[in-house]
């Protein structure tokens, strides 16, 4: 947390708005342990507040005059796209300083819709501060600068997968893959990126990234088996791929969920992304993962969307439109794709996609299933709650 105050020039004169839940990391140590510590003031929303109507979160910085929040990628999306501009009349963001924005992958679409939409309410794009960090290492590792507002890179495609080098592309554009810096690590914190067996690589190289620090984890409670895998000497590895450039830390996805098929790297996230902005897909509930065939034993790529669309013309319009968009983008075809209802990929609770738990159920034949209605989740949470509270008892 004095890492964090340091890096983000944060004071007891500062007001910091947030919604979200204490359960959250980002929430609980980032906002509620923060203000305790350093003695800012803290304007707690409640989360289905913000889901149910976005813009509460604005209006509450405009009335407390908060200097600071926090949210998931997800929340400026969603507040750039979603919310009636007759809610927005006399907003004021102009007091808005820092708007970290982590726990998720970083979308410079994002950033730019959410900045392009909300200057006219004072919001400053130098305020935007992609932030990386993880539970192990206490939340936080790296963070932009303050004030400086996002860095942007624009690197090669086909170097990325088939060479595993971020070099910028040959024309401005033209196959290029666009990601958001997450900035410096922390004071008295270090990032490298190494190979497998714990070489270091250079800048500009993609590889696994690895940290160590004071906030650092010493291992996982009462695991030894997982705690050993955590360490390659002094380092930790976070599980996530990616590159330095400039001293900064660009993240490319998850190691777990990379898919290699012809010698190619896949990274997911990318054809997610531009599946989830076709006409008719639910955005932000797109999944690619290769699953196995149990049939003929070898590997299926598989994008899962969801839909409310029933209408066969239009469900086939989309399949074409995914299809043209895993050639352009990947360079090959899927060779599945399954149009689902709502509610049916999984998520974790902070929001994030389940891309292995999605696979799980596709093998298991399960994908097709009719998705749980509300009340019955509810009454499942509230059961499994009732369990463990008899179980202490």
């Amino acid at each position: 947390m004095r890492a964090m105050e340091r890096a983000s020039r944060v004071t007891a004169a500062d007001v910091f708005a947030s919604w979200l839940p204490l359960y959250h990391d980002m929430g609980l140590i980032g906002a509620c342990m923060g203000s305790l510590l350093v003695g800012f003031r803290l304007v707690l929303l409640s989360p289905t507040e913000f889901l149910a109507r976005p813009a509460s979160w604005l209006w509450a910085i405009h009335q407390h005059g908060a200097t600071m929040s926090s949210a998931l990628n997800f929340a400026y999306e969603l507040c750039a796209n979603k919310i009636d501009d007759r809610d927005l009349a006399g907003l004021d963001l102009s007091t808005w300083r820092v708007a970290y924005n982590g726990a998720e992958p970083v979308s410079a679409e994002t950033i730019e819709r959410f900045a392009a939409r909300f200057a006219r309410y004072g919001f400053d794009r130098a305020a935007m501060t992609p932030v990386y960090g993880l539970a192990e290492c206490s939340v936080g590792l790296a963070f932009s600068p303050s004030a400086r507002g996002p860095r942007v890179d624009q690197i090669d495609r086909d170097a990325r997968s088939r060479r595993g080098i971020a070099r910028p592309p040959a024309q401005p554009g033209h196959k290029a893959l666009t990601l958001v810096s997450s900035g410096l690590p922390l004071p008295g914190h270090e990032i490298r990126v190494a190979d497998p067996a714990g070489r270091e690589f250079p800048e500009r190289a993609l590889g696994h990234v690895q940290f160590r620090g004071p906030s650092a984890t010493a291992g996982y409670f009462r695991n030894p088996g997982a705690t050993a895998d955590l360490f390659d000497g002094p380092w930790l590895k976070s599980g996530d791929m990616g590159y330095i450039a400039a001293g900064e830390l660009y993240l490319t996805g998850r190691l777990k969920d990379i898919i290699i098929r012809a010698g190619q790297h896949m990274f997911p996230r990318e054809l997610e992304e531009a599946v989830g902005r076709l006409r008719g897909v639910r955005k932000g509930n797109v999944v690619l993962f290769a699953a196995t065939d149990a049939r003929s034993g070898t590997e299926r790529l598989v994008v899962l969307a969801e839909t409310r669309e029933e209408r066969d013309a239009a469900r086939s319009r989309m399949r074409a439109d995914i299809d043209r968009l895993a050639v352009d983008l990947m360079g090959m075809p899927v060779d599945e794709i399954v149009m689902v209802p709502p509610r049916t990929v999984l998520k974790t609770s902070s929001g994030k996609l389940r891309r292995a738990a999605c696979r799980e159920l596709y093998e298991r034949g399960g994908i097709h299933g009719k998705p749980r209605a509300p009340w019955r989740q509810v009454l499942q949470i509230a059961a499994s709650g009732a369990s463990v509270r008899l179980s202490r008892a």
